[in-house]
């Protein structure tokens, strides 16, 4: 039963991260095992062959008299006999002396001997003697490479203890074809684009600019909302101009022990020296940017100590160094003064959210890989994602694409984008949560009451879908949309929309005479809406143009910031807050009770059907005598008496 409208974000970018290695202790036991395994595979093979029985030389000269020895094999002392029926004996001979002289001195026949069959094997050579020492020498290997193994384990962990002062920058190779990212590959961003290939002609050709005596900035700092591509963009620099790419995030210098910071600051200005001409790349810089001096471990705070690294080494730079830093963040206003100045970061470029035909090219980008149908219609799936960024409308595509897949389609089809776009707004419809017969009635009066209310009033944008299916933490939803684009927003539009937003709760009383817990969100949207105009935006004719807070109504470390303004302009800023509360309810009111017939109509539309589209809803709205909004071209000296024609 919330209210939602549409206002969205964005990003794109990526990076490797590198695999984690097993830990000390599981490469020991990992290497007992393995010892214990092959310990007991030597002994066991080892102990093959104690089983033959050995027999003394006498026995052997009687059975060679009676003639039951089929051969008799020597290997040096070693006499290995082998029987009539195959039977295999062991026995020695007497050192340093011939068999057959042996067999003689026992008593035994040349005719009976000549009946044997004699061979005699050379012992001589390497296998020899490897045969006689590998039963002694292996155990003493393997203990060696056990010892060696662990020393070589402590080693390393020693070593990585001594590392944590090296950079740990990822390095994007300019002639890595598959990660190389150019400005084709960012939809929109024009103004950027120009920016910033001021920085790609230098990379590729310095000359020019330093013999008429320009410097390139030594820094470029991206900012913008989350989504807008900013980490897209640097590394399309890179790609552009053909040079390394050093990319980590502000969080990666500081660690636990003091110093490191700085150690990595040092270590990874040192790697894009050597690699020059070359970007280093620092994303979400307020990490380590931020201002200094805010009482939060004082002048040895290793965040300070590691910022004021790179401040030093961005002012070490000479005009031939040809490095270039740039960073990204979506909090510019926390950034330290001095890290921001000229001759630092002496350039910014402000990545807004994509207007209709930027997010068109987006779409088009992000569809390269798709198998499209014949409807697809990325100008009006444009026109229906007004404040989306760059990574919702690849959300978007891909969503669209899941869609596709899970119901069996080989291609991707216009209805998929357009369910992709609420399910990217509002998350996946909770067909499970089932509602009752009465609580669908009081959801559709209350989504009925939002759209109506939209409708009705002059400066509120067009309603494009109702519906009373719950979408992740909406029981129902209305989706307005705007005519056009819009960067301001005035202070009727402001009223009108918190009209709209109190329609639901107003519907409810209406109705139902009682209230629920639907219209909670609503309540808290309309009155952070009118606080904001009141305090940040100068529309209180009470209050006047002044501005109580800054933007976010936050300090820099995020804690909420105290005011800084008396009780009595308190009081004040709450009753003004009241009294548009109280207009807002005032005015949804008005709206319903003079169009009762129509405020029904929708509701038990609703109830029936569950979603209604643009085309059916304003079937309803037409057949009631309500007039539908159209776009008006506005002449430009009256643009500021006139809203949107209802």
């Amino acid at each position: 039963m919330d209210f939602n409208f549409l206002n969205k974000k964005s990003e794109q970018g990526k990076g490797k991260k590198n695999p984690r290695k097993s830990g000390f202790g599981g490469s020991v036991a990992g290497t007992i095992l393995i010892f214990m395994v092959i310990t007991a595979v030597y002994l066991a093979v080892s102990d093959t062959g104690k089983s033959m029985p050995e027999i003394p030389i006498s026995d052997l000269a009687k059975s060679v008299s009676e003639g039951v020895v089929k051969k008799i094999l020597v290997e040096g002392e070693e006499l290995t006999i082998t029987y009539q029926n195959d039977e295999v004996k062991k026995s020695k001979k007497e050192t340093g002396s011939a068999l057959s002289q042996t067999l003689f001195n026992y008593g035994v026949t040349s005719e009976a001997l000549n009946k044997t069959a004699i061979e005699i094997k050379n012992e001589g050579g390497f296998g020899f003697w490897l045969m006689n020492i590998l039963p002694f020498l292996l155990p003493v290997i393997f203990i060696l490479l056990f010892f060696w193994y662990l020393s070589r384990q402590v080693k390393g962990a020693g070593m990585q203890a001594l590392s944590f002062g090296q950079s740990k920058a990822r390095v994007t190779d300019p002639n890595d074809k598959n990660n190389r990212v150019t400005f084709k590959d960012v939809a929109g961003c024009r103004e950027a684009k120009d920016e910033l290939k001021e920085i790609v002609d230098f990379l590729k050709s310095p000359k020019k600019f330093l013999d008429i005596g320009a410097r390139i900035p030594k820094g470029v700092i991206l900012t913008g909302a989350p989504g807008t591509g900013k980490t897209l963009l640097a590394r399309a620099v890179a790609g552009e101009a053909g040079v390394p790419f050093f990319h980590l995030s502000g969080s990666e210098f500081v660690e636990m022990f003091v110093g490191v910071g700085a150690s990595r600051v040092r270590d990874l200005f040192k790697m894009a020296k050597k690699a020059a001409p070359a970007i280093i790349f620092v994303d979400e810089i307020d990490a380590i940017g931020r201002t200094r001096g805010g009482g939060f471990g004082g002048g040895n705070d290793e965040r300070e100590q590691t910022l004021n690294q790179i401040l030093v080494e961005m002012d070490g730079f000479e005009p031939n160094d040809k490095v270039i830093v740039m960073a990204a963040t979506n909090r510019p206003d926390v950034l330290d003064p001095a890290l921001i100045r000229p001759g630092r970061f002496d350039r910014k470029v402000v990545l807004d959210l994509p207007d209709r035909a930027d997010r068109e090219a987006i779409l088009q980008i992000h569809s390269a890989r798709k198998p499209l149908a014949e409807d697809i219609d990325f100008k009006l799936i444009a026109e229906r994602t007004p404040g989306f960024s760059g990574a919702d409308l690849y959300s978007l595509m891909n969503e669209g694409a899941i869609l596709a897949a899970r119901e069996n389609r080989k291609k991707v089809f216009q209805f998929d984008l357009i369910r992709a776009i609420e399910k990217v707004m509002l998350g996946p419809e909770r067909k499970s949560h089932l509602l009752s017969k009465k609580e669908k009635e009081i959801t559709a009066y209350h989504e009925a009451g939002h759209a109506l209310v939209a409708s009705v009033l002059p400066y509120a944008d067009p309603v494009h879908k109702v519906s009373i299916i719950a979408r992740g933490n909406a029981g129902g939803y209305t989706l307005k949309l705007p005519l056009e684009e819009k960067r301001l927003q005035s202070k009727k539009e402001f009223i009108d929309d918190i009209a709209m937003a109190l329609g639901g709760y107003v519907a409810e009383q209406m109705i139902f005479g009682d209230i629920t817990t639907g219209p909670s969100s609503d309540l808290q949207m309309a009155t952070n809406l009118a606080r904001a105009m009141v305090t940040r935006w100068g529309m209180s004719d009470l209050i006047g143009p002044i501005a109580l807070v800054d933007g976010g109504g936050r300090h820099q470390y995020g804690e909420a910031a105290e005011k800084e303004y008396s009780e009595t302009v308190s009081t004040k800023v709450d009753a003004e807050v009241s009294r548009i509360i109280s207009d807002g309810l005032k005015s949804a009111r008005t709206v319903l009770t003079d169009h009762r017939k129509a405020f029904d109509a929708i509701a038990l539309k609703l109830i029936e059907v569950e979603t209604l589209e643009q085309a059916d809803y304003e079937k309803i709205l037409t057949a009631h005598g309500i007039l539908l909004k159209k776009k008006e071209i506005i002449d430009p000296p009256k643009a500021k008496d006139l809203g949107i024609a209802s």
